[in-house]
């Protein structure tokens, strides 16, 4: 880790395929994080799961249009860029010094992520032109006072785009019934739950601790656009 700044610093992370260290099947991201900020600004376990797990999943990935809610670092949505996806990374739009980060890692990575502010529950005009494959959101259920705004923002973004779906990784601070009973209520099904480190290789589970969870939600049947 290499020090920028007297509170920022430049992290790497390496994800490999199944020849270790082969140029071909190997990336590196490097991200900017800032351990003053309070939370936007720091690579939480969470992210590193959701990338990992877009890095295995990269031919589902690629080519896909890929949309990242309170990315903050954005090490999913990098991973899903550095692997060929068309990547729109996004956050509060009252977080300007988050999003000027986004920005500022995106070139790092030599990458043209679309950048942009987006708040959830928000209804501003640049909402209803997104139209994502997938929806990627790490470590987004740990304030329950936002919950409904996330899953309006996301129910409102599965109907707009056929087909779609939000992948979300979590700590099971509360229990799953929570987020079972705002699925119920916002019209989504979880179609996959396992668990985050069931496929975490073993040198990064070992850095890292809780109970992780990583779900798939997509628009319950029934529900649709007008």
């Amino acid at each position: 880790m290499t020090t920028t700044a007297t509170t920022t610093t430049i992290s790497q992370h390496d994800f490999y395929g199944d020849d270790d260290g082969d140029s071909e099947t190997s990336i590196s991201v490097s991200v900017i994080e800032n351990m003053k900020e309070e939370y936007g600004l720091f690579v939480w376990p969470c992210s590193v799961i959701l990338a990992e797990y877009v890095w295995q999943q990269r031919s589902r990935f690629r080519g896909s249009t890929i949309l990242e809610l309170g990315a903050g670092t954005s090490l999913p949505g990098l991973v899903a860029a550095k692997v060929g996806a068309n990547v729109t990374l996004t956050d509060d739009s009252s977080k300007a010094e988050v999003l000027e980060n986004m920005t500022r890692v995106c070139e790092l990575n030599n990458l043209n992520c679309n950048v942009m502010g987006l708040t959830w529950g928000v209804w501003d005009a640049t909402i209803f032109d997104l139209r994502p494959n997938i929806i990627l959101g790490a470590d987004v259920l740990y304030d329950s006072s936002a919950f409904d705004d996330l899953f309006a923002t996301v129910s409102f973004l599965l109907q707009n785009s056929r087909d779609a779906v939000f992948i979300t990784t979590y700590h099971n601070r509360s229990g799953h019934h929570l987020i079972e009973f705002l699925m119920v209520k916002w019209g989504l099904n979880c179609v996959k739950l396992v668990d985050g480190f069931s496929f975490l290789p073993s040198r990064k589970a070992s850095l890292l601790s809780g109970n992780i969870q990583l779900v798939e939600i997509v628009l319950s049947c029934g529900k649709s656009a007008a």
